[in-house]
């Protein structure tokens, strides 16, 4: 083969591959005035506060733009409060839709969004990439596809790791039901049932969001359980292993979900001696060092953004977004956007997540199904599995 032929023929290579992962190989999209307009509708006033996702999503829009854009295209990022009211909520994804003229959402963040605006979405042609799906709507919609693995999956996988690692016999779920959460914490479990063939010892879907956990704390121990699952949030877990100390309870492992996952529950109960483990959604933020958190911090530390597990989520969102708008060949719309999403057959691989990423046409989405195990050891959230634990389809 001549030094010609095999330049020509190497071109011809890097142009397919390129087409395979992009869609045509001489994508080039356009936008109206020089700009795509995209939204979020997140919860920022209110009983909870998620504006970091949304915040970390502009940031790495503001970036791009610094750089000329996407083909000269500059992204318009608009951030609407919802306020943890339906009614705001629903106002606030109209007006970003007929009036704003967004072509997606982007790095949403809520406690009741994609349960109040999924069917609009649906019906507008107007789809999320959800940068933290909260209430279960989020992974029960055709028109939503979050970037995080979510309390329900994430539920299933630290049962999961209780099971098939830490190998305990009598796992048991104590759970707080907020909204309609109840039936997709009932299926997390029943998931784990059938991808392990074992039955849950006990389940408790009463504790409160407030008052007095010791009942259900003595529950656990005179139960049996020799290990517990809880889906609370940073108070909720410091009060329950607190609680656990008071009582004196030993020889149950608590395994909570995300939320728990912050440097202030470190602390709070950094002199505790009790086997604490939490789940992750992305690569554990805390991890400074690690090859997968380069950009994302490089990328808040321009923006002077706080490294939180939140704004993990938003940079991801916007890195797919990104993605999708690179693989259009035209204008950028939101029924070209939609048409790139629900087009997609092969998910992408980031370095952030342990799951690669898809939305593609389907009924539901839950595409994230990795986390990583966090141990609390005096103070200091440390890395318990190298490598992602990844959940087996039931």
């Amino acid at each position: 083969m001549s030094m010609r032929t095999r330049t020509k023929w190497l071109s011809a290579a890097v142009a397919i591959g390129l087409a395979a992962l992009c869609g045509p190989a001489l994508a080039k999209p356009t936008c109206a005035n020089g700009v795509i307009k995209v939204g979020a509708v997140s919860t920022i006033t209110g009983p909870a506060d998620f504006s970091e996702v949304p915040k970390a999503t502009k940031a790495e829009f503001d970036q791009i733009n610094a750089k000329g854009g996407i083909d000269g295209c500059k992204i318009d990022y608009t951030i609407a409060d919802d306020k943890a009211d339906p009614q705001v909520a629903a106002q606030a994804a109209r007006d970003l839709i007929d009036n704003k003229g967004v072509v997606a959402m982007v790095g949403s963040a809520s406690l009741l969004d994609c349960q109040v605006n999924a069917q609009t979405y649906q019906r507008k042609n107007v789809l999320s990439v959800q940068g933290l799906g909260v209430d279960s709507a989020c992974f029960n919609s055709p028109s939503v596809s979050p970037v995080n693995v979510g309390p329900f999956t994430l539920s299933t996988a630290m049962a999961y790791y209780a099971s098939q690692t830490l190998k305990v016999k009598n796992l048991c779920a104590f759970f707080i039901i907020l909204g309609g959460t109840q039936e997709a914490y009932k299926k997390a479990l029943t998931d784990w049932e059938k991808i392990t063939g074992k039955k849950l010892h006990m389940l408790d879907l009463t504790v409160p969001i407030q008052g007095d956990l010791t009942p259900y704390l003595i529950k656990a121990r005179d139960g049996g359980c020799d290990a517990v699952v809880n889906n609370g949030v940073e108070p909720n877990v410091v009060q329950w292993v607190k609680t656990a100390d008071a009582q004196k309870i030993t020889g149950i492992n608590w395994l909570f979900l995300a939320p728990a996952y912050t440097v202030q529950v470190a602390k709070a109960l950094a002199e505790s001696n009790q086997p604490i483990y939490a789940g992750t959604e992305w690569e554990p933020y805390t991890e400074a060092g690690s090859p997968a958190n380069k950009d994302w911090i490089a990328t808040m530390k321009a923006a002077d953004r706080p490294l939180t597990a939140f704004s993990q989520g938003g940079y991801l969102a916007a890195q797919v977004f990104v993605d999708v708008i690179k693989s259009i060949n035209g204008p950028v719309t939101h029924d070209s956007v939609a048409k790139a999403l629900r087009g997609m057959r092969k998910a992408v691989k980031y370095p952030l997540a342990g799951s690669p990423w898809i939305f593609g046409d389907a009924k539901a989405h839950t595409p994230m199904r990795s986390t990583k195990i966090m141990k609390l050891d005096h103070g200091t959230w440390k890395v318990e599995t190298p490598q992602f634990v990844t959940l087996p389809q039931p």
